[in-house]
């Protein structure tokens, strides 16, 4: 045997092996909160590890910070705060505390103070704060800047929305451009793809359809396409029950047509 082979032969033995090794690291995921179950639940605690924490995580594609986003988003989406307690160790273990805290802070335009009032209050418990400020916008130009950031995500048509509509309802569509859009989305710590992720994960917990719709199509106008949106829905279908996500799916595929 020529001795360059056997170098070869130990090189490509070792180099399978640690990719053998990276490929079990990513595909499958540890949650400290299900050790909750091992004593008193064992079965459920057996297959609904396996389910989450390999099969989920082998059948997603999605890069970390797109997982735990996720997930944050629908922990609060579905009042899970007590599961976003026992989770937050883990969640920190892939998002900072500042991206955190931008997903509760959008989380608040979405799903209102009372549904995110408890996790603001167990992040404030468990993280070091005020973390460093992520404003970008002031009381003189956030309408401005929002409506801008409604034009960069949904197109030109919008522009001039915080002036559109009724009297009766200017207001709602001022409050929109200032507050959803030049409060929370002109923040840095999350890119505009990421935050309309999020968004998308809000409106697929709360079930509310039209507005789902609408901001599947700003995740498609962002970058964020149908293959993305259900690898997003489907990581978090632990946390959110088959029916939503199967909603979610439809609502995917419906609007993908009107491309």
């Amino acid at each position: 045997m020529h001795p360059h082979y056997s170098i070869i032969q130990n090189w490509h033995c070792t180099f399978l092996l640690i990719i053998n090794k990276i490929h079990i690291e990513v595909k499958t995921m540890k949650y400290t909160f299900m050790e909750n179950f091992k004593d008193k639940d064992p079965e459920f605690y057996d297959f609904f590890s396996h389910f989450i924490g390999e099969e989920v995580i082998s059948d997603t594609t999605l890069d970390d910070k797109s997982r735990y986003l996720s997930i944050t988003a629908v922990l609060v989406g579905t009042k899970a705060h007590d599961l976003f307690k026992d989770m937050l160790d883990d969640l920190l273990k892939y998002l900072t505390a500042d991206e955190i805290q931008e997903v509760l802070y959008q989380a608040v335009a979405y799903l209102g103070i009372g549904m995110v009032y408890p996790f603001l209050n167990i992040m404030n418990r468990h993280v070091n704060k005020p973390l460093k400020s992520a404003s970008t916008t002031n009381r003189d130009n956030r309408i401005e800047l929002g409506n801008e950031k409604q034009c960069e995500l949904f197109g030109e048509h919008m522009r001039g929305f915080q002036t559109s509509g009724t009297e009766e309802e200017r207001h709602i569509k001022r409050w929109l451009a200032g507050n959803c859009f030049g409060d929370n989305y002109t923040r840095i710590g999350l890119t505009g793809a990421q935050r309309e992720m999020i968004t998308f994960c809000f409106l697929v917990a709360l079930g509310t359809e039209p507005q789902l719709k609408s901001h599947i199509g700003g995740n498609f106008h962002v970058g964020n396409d149908a293959h993305y949106l259900i690898n997003v829905i489907s990581n978090c279908m632990p946390y959110i029950g088959y029916p939503r996500t199967l909603n979610a799916i439809r609502c995917i595929h419906e609007m993908e047509k009107q491309l």
